[in-house]
């Protein structure tokens, strides 16, 4: 009974339209900022390395190297703040995480393309 509540909760707050990705994509996250007044749209480009969750509370890890330095950033899927997930490119893996490119570097961080 409580579950069922608890789906009914959280359906209202489940975007409609979700971007489907898969782990080992490139993807470009448009995040909203807001700065004083003003909004506006950063983009965060990266590989998905995990997924997590369901319903409301899914969640989603992109890894990108900046000035040599590995970053990675968890974003909530359903998020008001995601303005969109865009895929720039689909990679072949056979792994559910792929916490093995934070040891690695270069060229070694690469994936080999899925071609359609």
């Amino acid at each position: 009974m409580s579950q069922d509540l608890m789906n009914k909760v959280e359906a209202a707050y489940k975007k409609s339209e979700v971007d489907f990705f898969e782990i080992g994509d490139t993807v470009e996250v448009h995040t909203k900022i807001l700065e004083g007044q003003k909004e506006r749209i950063q983009k965060f480009i990266g590989t998905v390395i995990a997924k997590s969750g369901s319903g409301t509370r899914e969640m989603f890890t992109v890894r990108r190297i900046v000035a040599g330095e590995g970053v990675e950033k968890k974003f909530p899927l359903h998020s008001p703040q995601i303005a969109k997930v865009e895929v720039t490119r689909r990679s072949v893996v056979r792994r559910a995480k792929l916490y093995y490119l934070r040891d690695r570097v270069g060229k070694a961080t690469r994936l080999r393309e899925r071609r359609v």
